[in-house]
């Protein structure tokens, strides 16, 4: 039996915060992709490549909602830095079966001790 899709992006984050590149590795499909504001559509070569390496930079990485929609997962998390920013960013994980076809991510605003920080916006 299937584990809910919810669970599995639970364990993605704990995996990503804990550095544990085996559960994404097995977690990922062969023709995964990742998108945000600084990559489009990224696959997994480029993901691990650019992406995972982050995960050194935060303190903690909180779930403060999580919604299951079919094969889709909605999650909105804060994040704070090492260096004490914080913000939130909102991900889309969408599944074929239990496979992790593509992470869709859009970013929040930022904040250092509790004082928004406006982003630049590119052009």
């Amino acid at each position: 039996m299937s584990k809910r899709k919810s669970d599995l992006v639970r364990g993605y984050f704990a995996a990503f915060q804990a550095g544990d590149r085996a559960v994404m590795e097995a977690a990922l499909a062969d023709d995964f992709t990742f998108t945000s504001p600084y990559d489009d559509a990224i696959d997994r070569k480029a993901y691990f490549e650019r992406c995972w390496p982050n995960g050194k930079l935060f303190r903690s990485m909180t779930i403060e909602r999580i919604c299951e929609d079919g094969n889709d997962v909605f999650v909105r998390y804060s994040c704070e830095t090492l260096e004490g920013k914080t913000f939130r960013n909102t991900e889309l994980h969408s599944f074929r079966g239990d496979e992790l076809r593509s992470v869709e991510v859009y970013f929040g605003a930022s904040y250092r001790g509790g004082t928004f920080i406006p982003q630049n916006p590119s052009s």
